[in-house]
């Protein structure tokens, strides 16, 4: 008995011995989800006051996105952007979603689909002359144009999107966010802040965090009802631009 008490053991201690000699299978971290791709559809011109259709192909790898969560057309004038317009979208499935709008005017107008899905924010951005162009017979843009170029700072190739806040109460936490994107890509690692300007000229500045790539929020308690001016500030070593909007609190 003594003898196979003894031969347990050993045998105990080998394996025990043979345990720790192997290594821990560490879990190897979740494959990154596919990033969604955009095609937005514009006519490269168009003549003011007729129907303009605009599509937006949206996919994941070879999967057609159905189930987006935001697919809308911001649409301005060239130089205006103060004065977008915001296009719903229909869901014509298969992946794509579309529009139907007029331009009244004669110009240059840009259109930037915004698309969220699968927690992934994508706002690709094309152009569309409406009627005749407004460019100078020796070549050079307008006057507005150069203008517009100056304002940006050298931030060509910058888009923003402002998140409207929906139902913003006074003395309530009221969340702000911005996606910031260049050339197409994300935009981070930037500086960006929030300028809230009330009814009598009183100004606050709020700061943000980047919670995703290229995505950016801070929040804000307005203290009371009102309009109040937004104005977002995005600065890093080449880019100091500035955009302005309207909140309406209740």
């Amino acid at each position: 008995m003594k003898r196979f008490g003894m031969l347990v053991m050993s045998t105990a201690m080998i394996t025990a011995l043979a345990g720790c000699g192997q290594k821990e299978e560490v879990p190897t971290e979740a494959a990154l989800p596919e990033p969604i791709e955009v095609e937005l559809t514009v006519p490269e011109q168009a003549n003011a006051n007729e129907p303009v259709t605009l599509t937006t192909l949206v996919t994941q790898g070879d999967e057609k996105v159905e189930d987006a969560s935001e697919v809308e057309y911001e649409i301005w004038e060239e130089g205006k952007k103060e004065d977008s317009i915001h296009v719903e979208t229909t869901n014509d499935k298969e992946g794509i979603y579309s529009a139907e709008t007029t331009f009244e005017t004669d110009g240059m107008y840009h259109v930037q689909v915004h698309v969220t899905a699968r927690d992934m924010h994508v706002m690709p951005e094309k152009q569309i002359q409406i009627g005749e162009s407004a460019q100078h017979s020796d070549g050079h843009e307008s006057a507005q144009e150069g203008q517009h170029n100056e304002h940006s700072h050298g931030a060509e190739g910058l888009s923003l999107h402002f998140v409207q806040p929906k139902d913003a109460t006074a003395t309530a936490e009221t969340e702000l966010m911005t996606h910031a994107q260049l050339e197409g890509t994300a935009l981070e690692n930037t500086q960006v802040r929030y300028e809230v300007i009330d009814a009598d000229k009183k100004t606050k500045w709020v700061d943000t965090d980047e919670t995703k790539p290229g995505e950016y929020t801070g929040k804000y308690q307005f203290p009371k009802a009102g309009s109040y001016q937004v104005i977002i500030h995005v600065e890093n070593e080449d880019i100091h631009e500035h955009e302005e909007y309207t909140v309406e609190v209740k």
